[in-house]
Parts: structure tokens; C-alpha cells; sequence
């Protein structure tokens, strides 16, 4: 895909129940499929999935979001859990006139997304999970408690190695790409964070500890995708197989990734985003462990 593809880009101040956010969208003018929404995991901004643009835009336009207690937007207490940042996703959608939308979620984002669907299925045209679960697990519970005593007492160093060892694979479970590079990178992003993004990470960990990270019920209608890293320890291919199961969904793990396949393999993972969401074939995808599909009863 060129990279020299010419970009519109605009930031969109809303508001949503008193809390002030950002949304971001991009076209390239071009509308094969619905427009795709975006949301990545607790630590990103609007722009940790820039790269993605010069493979999405061709097919679509992007909206990416700084939802409230993410970036620049307004904190949120941790009493208000994914229904209310999966209604001001809709609130976003509805503002820019977007209409029916192609929805990705990945890890936190993949909670909120899934909300988004349940609450709103008929803006959802198809819906695509990534390292994503059922509940939040036992492990995920016991390192958001030892982040929340380091972060108290300004242990950033020792937060920072605890959190790549929480969310990569350890060496030796099984070939990563770019392992070393992603680490080195993963160390540096969160032994920098400020005391208001170190903050906001610590609410959303809390979050996912006070509120349900995915509801049986209702059910989703949309087309659906669910996939992880073949490695990922965090929210592993069973836990995933799981989720599609519940969703009538299909189901897949991207070869040679762990819970960070966004940045191990974001190439592949961008040509599997623009795939799935015009309807194209998934089954001989190189990238790609076979392909299973679930009904729902």
C-alpha cells in the first residue's frame, strides 16, 4: 500500500455526561466498507494507531478516540464502567454522522467495542476482538494490585519490567517477532509516563477490577471476528475461542505475535482489519492460523 496516500485529518472536541473528549477522524476519500472505529487498550491515545491509517484509508474512513480518562480527555472516575465508555462511543458515531460502523477493539478497547455492539447493534456492521476474555483473570488481578503499590510508592522502573512481563510472552514460550525491539520499546513507554497518564492506567486497571469485562447478554448480531497473538499468555487462545464461541463468531490467532500484535506484526494485523471488514476471504491469510467458526445456538 502507498504511504504517500493523501490524508484528512480533524480532531472533533465532544462531550459526553460532563466529561470532555476527543475523537479524531481520517479519509483518503475513499469508502469501500463502513467507516471503522478504533479503539486500542487502556494506555493508548488517538494516535498509537496512526500507523494503521495508511492501510485502513484506502477502504475506509478511520475514527480513533480519546474516550474520557484516556489522553488529553477529561479523567474518569472508576466507578463509571464500560457501558458508559461504550455509550459515548456511540454518542461519537452519532455526532460526526457516521452511521453504521465497523468496530475493532483490542485488550481494554476490546471490552468496550463488545458494550458498544451489545447497546447499540443496529450502528454495528461487523465487530473485531482482539486479545480479549470473558473475566478478568486471577493473574491480571494480582499484577493490578502490585502496579497500584508500586505506582504509590514511585517504583517506575519495577513497574515498568512487571508490566512487559504481564503483557508479553516470556522468553522461550514460543517465537515472537520483534520481541527484543517491542520489550526495549514497552520498557521506555511506561517508566516515562507522566503522573496524569500513570494515573489513568491505574484507574483503568481498577476499572476492569470493579466492573464486568464482558456480559453474556444481549446478544450480538453483527458479523463477527475475534483473534489473538498464537502466544499470548495474558488473554490466551482459549480465553479468545471462548469469547467467539459466545458471539457465534470466528475465531484465530496470528502466527508468531503474543498479546502485542498490534506492534509485533501490524502490518499483518492491518491487512487482516481491511479484509475482514470488506467481506474478503480469511482462510489463506499467510499470517494466519487456521480460521474456526462458531454458531450460536
Amino acid at each position: 500500500m502507498s504511504h504517500s496516500i493523501g490524508i484528512q485529518a480533524a480532531d472533533h472536541q465532544l462531550t459526553w455526561h460532563g466529561f470532555r473528549f476527543v475523537a479524531r477522524t481520517a479519509t483518503a476519500g475513499c469508502s469501500v466498507t463502513e467507516p471503522v472505529v478504533v479503539l486500542g487498550g487502556s494506555s493508548q491515545d488517538r494516535f498509537s494507531w496512526l500507523r494503521y491509517e495508511r492501510w485502513l484509508l484506502p477502504h475506509s474512513t478511520m475514527l480513533t478516540l480519546e474516550l474520557p480518562g484516556y489522553g488529553v480527555a477529561d479523567p474518569l472516575p472508576v466507578e463509571y464502567g464500560m457501558d458508559f465508555l461504550a455509550d459515548a462511543v456511540h454518542h461519537a458515531t452519532e455526532a460526526l454522522s457516521l452511521g453504521r460502523v465497523n468496530v475493532f477493539g483490542a485488550c481494554f478497547g476490546a471490552s468496550i467495542a463488545l458494550r458498544f455492539a451489545q447497546r447499540h447493534p443496529d450502528r454495528i456492521a461487523r465487530l473485531m476482538l482482539g486479545g480479549t476474555a470473558v473475566a478478568t483473570s486471577p493473574e491480571y488481578i494480582a499484577a493490578a494490585g502490585r502496579w497500584r503499590r508500586m505506582a504509590a510508592d514511585r517504583l517506575f522502573d519495577e513497574l515498568a519490567e512487571d508490566m512487559v512481563e504481564q503483557f508479553m510472552a516470556p522468553p522461550g514460550h514460543g517465537l515472537v517477532r520483534r520481541r527484543a525491539a517491542v520489550a526495549r520499546l514497552m520498557r521506555q513507554r511506561f517508566a516515562n509516563l507522566t503522573d496524569r497518564e500513570l494515573n489513568m492506567d491505574i484507574t483503568h486497571h481498577e476499572r476492569l477490577l470493579t466492573h464486568p469485562w464482558s456480559l453474556p447478554r444481549p446478544a450480538v448480531t453483527a458479523p463477527g471476528l475475534v483473534f489473538t497473538g498464537e502466544h499470548d499468555t495474558i488473554t490466551p487462545p482459549p480465553v479468545g475461542r471462548q469469547v467467539a464461541q459466545g458471539l457465534g463468531a470466528r475465531f484465530t490467532t496470528i502466527k508468531e505475535s503474543d498479546h502485542l500484535v498490534q506492534i509485533e506484526r501490524d502490518t499483518d494485523l492491518a491487512d487482516l482489519m481491511a479484509c475482514f471488514f470488506t467481506d474478503q476471504p480469511l482462510d489463506d491469510l499467510p499470517y494466519l492460523n487456521p480460521v474456526e467458526r462458531y454458531v450460536n445456538a
